[in-house]
């Protein structure tokens, strides 16, 4: 499985075997690529470096390193001009980052593929407004977080948010990282979606962290 920016797939395509049974995908079709990933379980999942170093990237890479059904999918993150490979530990699994040796390492990427910051699980039921409409919180940190939501959501989609409790009210402009849809047994369809936050008080949402996470 190969994903990364339509401009460099033809160029990526060259450097690996021929023989090997590929599937592409464009950075802009990574929710239906991890729909793939999940039913094909593929050996080898490659994600060009430009493509992994973005919300939706490193979303899609972590997602696949928290799914015990593809703990053994590899998963390498590789430049235009592959020369050095760096396995780094991810649990039971391991990344492989190939890229020119010049470049400097990217920063590690926190578990729900932003760069990292703290992220807290929340305790209870905590909703946050995203364009009006009510959405549950499932973690949260400084610049992003995870909600389950009833109203459809789709990557690259820019909302609203409004955060309160008897405390604060903070209000930011956010965007979708990532969206899934699920069908619980009990709830009904959902949608559970990575938001990207855009102007929000670090502080405040730092403080309101800290008052609702998980012992």
């Amino acid at each position: 499985m190969l994903i990364g920016a339509s401009e460099v797939l033809p160029a990526l395509k060259k450097s690996i075997d021929p023989n090997a049974e590929l599937v592409t995908f464009a950075d802009v079709d990574a929710l239906r690529a991890l729909e793939v990933i999940s039913r094909r379980r593929p050996d080898i999942v490659i994600a060009e470096k430009t493509f992994a170093a973005t919300p939706r990237g490193a979303a899609l890479i972590n997602r696949i390193k928290a799914d015990p059904t593809l703990i053994k999918s590899e998963i390498r993150v590789v430049g235009p001009r592959p020369t050095d490979v760096r396995i780094v530990s991810a649990g039971e699994s391991s990344v492989a980052v190939a890229e020119p040796a010049a470049a400097a390492a990217p920063a590690p990427l926190d578990q729900r593929g932003t760069r990292r910051a703290p992220r807290y699980k929340i305790a209870g039921l905590v909703e946050i407004v995203a364009d009006g409409n009510v959405a549950t919180v499932v973690d949260l940190s400084t610049i992003g977080a995870q909600i389950v939501s009833a109203i459809i959501l789709k990557p690259n989609q820019k909302v609203r948010m409004i955060l309160t409790d008897d405390k604060v009210t903070i209000r930011f402009g956010a965007i979708v990282a990532w969206a899934s849809f699920e069908i619980p047994p009990k709830d009904g369809p959902r949608y559970r979606a990575g938001i990207e936050f855009v102007d929000a008080d670090a502080a405040a949402l730092e403080a309101f962290c800290i008052r609702h996470k998980q012992a």
